[in-house]
């Protein structure tokens, strides 16, 4: 799945983000970036793997004294988790109550119209149109402007819609169409394309930044810049911009697909930078955005891949993240295996052979729930699709690991 599945394993945090309700989880990959970041935290390792670690040589030699700069570095990493874990313990009794606060109104706002909605129905659109005609053959993703489809909605909400559509429709349409063929082409490209592609998004936001498809497609540009930059800096810039443009897309059309699917990445792509508290409720964020953006545009194999991961992750957490997860809001994130593995056939009913990754995951599912014949299977129809991009390689890597065990 060539777009977007970087923002999936950044759901690796899925063990975070999908366990974003959990503090246990999220602190190990806090305890990860630390390691990364912090010299002290590598020393030599002999080469027969029965050993231990080895120091050099001693104090007054160099290597002595860079075991005194690790050692200086290991100490400030571990003041500056204790800081941490002192504004955790201070933010824990109020935070639960701000997670419930915050949801609940997402909710009473949503309920303030009569519940009339019904299937999804095409909605004709001159800019939209024309733009779902110029993106044919390409994939679910992009192939579908928040114009494409669109749900029968009460008259508050026909009110609201019309306004972004209104909105989006003064803007050229024809001008849009290039632009957003040209982005879409180099979405696909080289890290140069991706990052050329952001900097004409950006270029051209003052005059297009109210248009809910050029928007989504500004957030997934800052993901795409997000996963080829070196530095965690730069990462970290990225990824808060891009959840920025997230929050103001939604807010400006709340009924497009795209720009709830891609925000709920970005929430995933930002607990990797966010204090223990703050990836907890991107969790909730990030669940929350992506149902509404299955309610809006239910044929989205990504969205239901999405699901699927969150599913399995929350699937395996133990009784001690459990009970985390209890204390902190009252009842623990519920999903199971049955869960995830109904997820992703959604993925394979809506497009066969989506992608490598979703046939390491089924084959998961029924490993775990013990359909080894169904197992292998899956493995065997992921090994004979190509690899292709990184995300292909992690799953091919996975693949190695998992298709042995059961021939067992």
């Amino acid at each position: 799945m060539a777009q977007a599945d970087s923002k999936v394993l950044v759901l690796g945090a899925l063990a975070g983000v999908a366990g974003l309700s959990l503090a246990a989880v999220f602190y190990q990959g806090y305890r990860s970036r630390r390691r990364a970041s912090c010299p002290g935290y590598y020393l030599n390792r002999s080469q027969d793997p029965g050993a231990g670690l080895m120091l050099l040589d001693g104090p007054g030699g160099p290597g002595g004294q860079l075991v005194l700069q690790r050692l200086e570095a290991l100490i400030q990493c571990v003041s500056e988790l204790k800081e941490e874990m002192k504004s955790l313990k201070n933010a824990l009794p109020s935070l639960p109550d701000r997670v419930r606060e915050e949801l609940a109104g997402r909710e009473e706002a949503r309920r303030a119209s009569p519940p009339h909605r019904a299937t999804p129905t095409r909605r004709k659109r001159a800019a939209g149109a024309a733009a779902a005609a110029r993106a044919g053959g390409r994939s679910s993703e992009e192939a579908e402007s928040e114009g494409g489809y669109m749900t029968a909605l009460t008259d508050s909400e026909e009110e609201e819609q019309s306004d972004a559509e209104q909105r989006d429709e003064e803007q050229p349409a024809d001008k849009l169409c290039v632009l957003l063929e040209k982005i879409d082409h180099l979405h696909h490209g080289t890290e140069s394309d991706k990052r050329d592609s952001l900097q004409l998004l950006l270029e051209q936001r003052e005059e297009f930044g109210e248009n809910s498809t050029f928007l989504w497609r500004l957030i997934r540009a800052f993901s795409d810049v997000h996963d080829v930059s070196a530095t965690l800096e730069e990462k970290k810039l990225h990824a808060e911009r891009g959840k920025k443009v997230g929050e103001e897309a939604v807010s400006l059309n709340p009924t497009c697909a795209d720009c709830h699917q891609w925000y709920a990445i970005m929430c995933g792509i930002m607990a990797e930078y966010e204090t223990v508290q703050n990836k907890i409720k991107n969790g909730y964020i990030f669940k929350d955005h992506l149902d509404k953006a299955i309610d809006l545009k239910p044929e989205d194999p990504l969205s239901y891949y999405l699901l699927g991961r969150w599913c399995y992750a929350v699937a395996q957490l133990s009784w001690i993240e459990r009970k985390v997860a209890t204390t902190l809001f009252g009842e623990p994130p519920s999903a199971t295996v049955e869960d995830a593995l109904k997820n992703f056939l959604k993925v394979e009913e809506i497009q066969p052979g989506y992608s490598k990754c979703n046939y390491v995951f089924l084959a998961k599912c029924y490993r775990d729930l013990g359909h080894r014949a169904q197992a292998r299977s899956m493995c065997e129809t992921a090994s004979s699709m190509r690899v292709s991009t990184k995300e292909d390689e992690e799953a091919q890597k996975e693949l190695d690991l998992l298709t042995p065990a059961l021939r067992l």
